[in-house]
């Protein structure tokens, strides 16, 4: 398997259905990679469980794993660290983002150009529509990670991510939160030990419906920095450069 997207969803019964239904019809109109879908339901409390199997029966290339405690970055770790694809990736299931940018997402993994790339909100080329409190926070949030992680990265936060699944494997163990901070956490360990960040640019129209609630995440978001920066996790890391593919 060339690709294997995840895309998390806790509680999600109004929109799985018909969003899974466009991201696989997007995916098999691509002929340059094989690919997979795994719907990660986790610790849902309406219909989402039970939609998820019943796609993952009538929709060819697509599974569904069942986590009995909520999180996105609990669910994201199990199943990649389980994956045997080349590249993992996720997305968001209310596809806030362009499905036109996926290509754009995996093709430098594919191609062994890069070790993980992140879909941008805040890069030259970026189209993004959202309220002025969001725009806010994620600026102010990315500003603080630049001043006290010293990253190079824009957008931590975006939901729209790939990684080599040999670099995922290596950096995963040492990624401790389950929550929203994961993507940072992520981020941060995979820069600070040399593998190759890359951005691309992204449509993405804000979700009035999001499940998000900003400001406890926010909150959490800010705890997670305080404890990488107390910590400083890179240092435990012992990785092995990826291998490049054959030309």
């Amino acid at each position: 398997m060339d690709v294997e997207l995840v895309i998390p969803v806790h509680n999600e019964e109004a929109v799985l259905a018909a969003n899974v239904g466009r991201v696989h019809a997007f995916l098999g109109a691509q002929a340059a990679y094989t690919w997979s879908i795994v719907i990660a339901e986790n610790a849902s409390t309406d219909g989402t469980s039970a939609i998820a199997d019943e796609l993952a029966a009538t929709l060819p290339s697509v599974r569904a794993t069942h986590l009995a405690e909520p999180g996105r970055g609990r669910a994201l770790r199990e199943v990649w660290l389980a994956s045997e694809a080349a590249v993992v990736a996720y997305m968001d299931v209310d596809l806030s983002t362009d499905l036109e940018g996926f290509p754009r997402l995996v093709e430098p993994l594919l191609d062994g150009q890069a070790d993980v790339v992140i879909g941008s909100r805040l890069v030259p080329g970026a189209k993004t529509e959202r309220g002025p409190k969001r725009e806010l926070i994620s600026r102010s949030y990315n500003a603080v990670l630049h001043a006290t992680l010293r990253t190079g990265f824009a957008d931590a936060q975006c939901g729209f991510k790939a990684v080599r699944g040999d670099v995922a494997r290596q950096l995963l163990p040492y990624v401790v939160d389950d929550g929203w901070f994961f993507d940072t956490e992520l981020l941060v360990l995979a820069e600070r030990v040399g593998f190759r960040v890359r951005e691309v640019p992204v449509t993405w129209v804000d979700d009035a419906d999001s499940r998000v609630r900003i400001l406890p995440t926010a909150r959490a978001d800010l705890r997670g920095v305080v404890r990488m920066l107390r910590k400083r996790p890179w240092r435990d890391v012992v990785v092995e450069r990826p291998s490049q593919p054959a030309q």
